[in-house]
């Protein structure tokens, strides 16, 4: 597929944070109990999650990596997660100690990165990326109106990923601290 030069990464980046609203509106209409909505709800975050791949794609074939975006692109999936998970948690949908522990891991290392950025960005490493799908299928779950008895499958997902948040923070302020 052919992407418009006037499609850089950037530009989905931002796209991406314009629309987190939307989704957050589709969380919350009719209630947020509206199977409907949920699955749309669930649609319009796999869209903005998959436009986080593309725009990483893009940005390697094109050879269009830049400090910015090493630094934007991991905001806007902060933004994105952060305001499902909030959303979620509003609905009594998502315990908020989950929301609350990965948030707080989620901008303590958002601001790390901004007191260490002249040093250079510290880039997401294997085990960020895994945790960040994890968290991504996680709140996924919660989104969609699943069946209770599947409860401890979306449950076991989001557990993991709260395992991960923890285990990758750690390890990327290690990589703070020790790199030179």
């Amino acid at each position: 597929m052919k992407v418009p030069g006037f499609v850089t990464p950037n530009f989905i980046t931002v796209m991406r944070l314009l629309f987190v609203p939307v989704g957050a509106y589709t969380l919350f209409k009719n209630g947020g109990n509206d199977p409907t909505w949920q699955y749309i709800s669930w649609c319009v975050f796999f869209i903005l999650g998959m436009s986080d791949v593309l725009d990483g794609k893009l940005a390697r074939s094109r050879n269009t990596i830049t400090e910015f975006g090493k630094f934007l692109d991991p905001v806007a999936d902060k933004v994105m997660l952060g305001t499902a998970m909030i959303c979620l948690s509003i609905l009594g949908q998502l315990p908020w100690w989950i929301t609350i522990i990965i948030l707080a891991r989620e901008i303590g290392i958002t601001i790390l990165r901004l007191m260490i950025i002249n040093r250079g960005v510290i880039p997401a490493n294997k085990g960020g990326k895994i945790k960040a799908t994890m968290q991504n299928f996680g709140v996924g779950f919660y989104i969609l109106p699943l069946s209770s008895s599947l409860y401890w499958f979306r449950d076991g997902f989001m557990y993991i990923a709260l395992t991960l948040t923890i285990v990758t923070g750690a390890y990327y302020v290690k990589s703070a601290f020790t790199k030179s």
